[in-house]
Parts: structure tokens; sequence; C-alpha cells
């Protein structure tokens, strides 16, 4: 089973909670590599949260494959094919993101295979991201919205399951301050 992740970063909230300039914070979190291309950026602090956007949806997606959770951003390495898509690689696996990024948000799907089923994915309030997202699993399953339910798995990953039969292969949910967003695969 080929998992996908997803992370979204509130830029507005990551501008004032998120001191990504404070001592140690690059090291903790970003390779020496990242590091050059954080320094050498035209916008350091867009880079910053392009990066750890891209190492979320990687972790997420792996996670959900090992169910088990641990801390390494470091381990995650990060490296661009162009202004949106890039390659986050995790010992030996490789992660394919693509990255939407405007005034407001950075949001990060990733992927293990480039070309994989179809993804159904939305960007929206906070508040409402687990009524859109069964929501639209209801139009793309036919199923009753109030009829399906969500597991989570032992890592938080969630499940969503219709009369005991699951819907989703893979699906993950992210949120930070005022933007929520989902990405799905469906079970064939």
């Amino acid at each position: 089973m080929h998992n996908i992740g997803n992370d979204i970063v509130d830029l507005n909230l990551a501008k004032t909670e998120s001191n990504w300039q404070r001592k140690g914070f690059l090291e903790k979190q970003f390779t020496q590599k990242e590091h050059e291309e954080i320094r050498n950026a035209d916008n350091p602090f867009i880079k910053v949260w392009q990066f750890w956007s891209m190492k979320e949806a990687a972790y997420k997606s792996y996670t959900q494959k090992v169910e088990t959770r641990f801390f390494a951003p470091q381990k995650f390495e990060c490296s661009f094919i162009s202004l949106t898509e890039g390659v986050v690689l995790f010992e030996d696996h490789k992660y394919y993101t693509n990255t939407s990024l405007n005034s407001f948000y950075i949001h990060t799907i990733a992927k293990e295979l480039k070309s994989e089923d179809a993804i159904y994915f939305k960007i929206g309030s906070s508040k409402n991201i687990h009524i859109d997202l069964k929501t639209q699993l209801a139009i793309e399953t036919g199923v009753l919205s109030d009829e399906i339910v969500k597991i989570k798995t032992t890592v938080g990953a969630p499940l969503f399951y219709h009369k005991k039969k699951i819907l989703t292969k893979s699906c993950s949910i992210s949120h930070h301050g005022n933007y929520g967003a989902f990405v799905f695969t469906l079970e064939n």
C-alpha cells in the first residue's frame, strides 16, 4: 500500500509564533545542504516553511506505513525538482512532493510514487476540514456522509469506513492556524 501525507503552514501564524532564526532551530530541523539553501534563498522565511511542510508531509506518509511515530526532521532531506515539485529522502525511501504556495499558506502533498491513484484534496478553514472531508468522500463514493465513520490507526492517521468496509486507502489531515487540508486515496 502506498501512503500519502500532507502538511499546511499558516504563514501569518508562523511569522508571529515561530522564531525560526533563534539559536539552534535550523540545526535541529534541517540538514547542512538545507541550511545553505535557506541562507541563499531570496526569501529564507518561505524556504524554511516549505522545507518544513515537505518534511512533515513525507513523515506522515512514512509513519502510516511503519505505524511508529518519532521525531527526526534532520533525517528527512529535501531537494527541489522545480519551484513546486520536490523529493524528500528518508533512509531508503523517496517521497515526491507537490507544494502550493501563496501569501497565506504553504501546503505540501507527499507520496511514494510519482504517478499513483487519484488523490483527492482540499484546502479550507481549519474549523470545517473534517466536515469537508466527509462531504468529499460522500461525493466520491456515493455513501451518505452521516454513514461514514473515521477510525484512527495506531499512529493517529485517519481511515474512513462505511459499515465496516474501508473507503480510504490512505488519508492525511493537517491544520495550522486558520487553514486545514486533507488528502486521501480511495480503496478500490
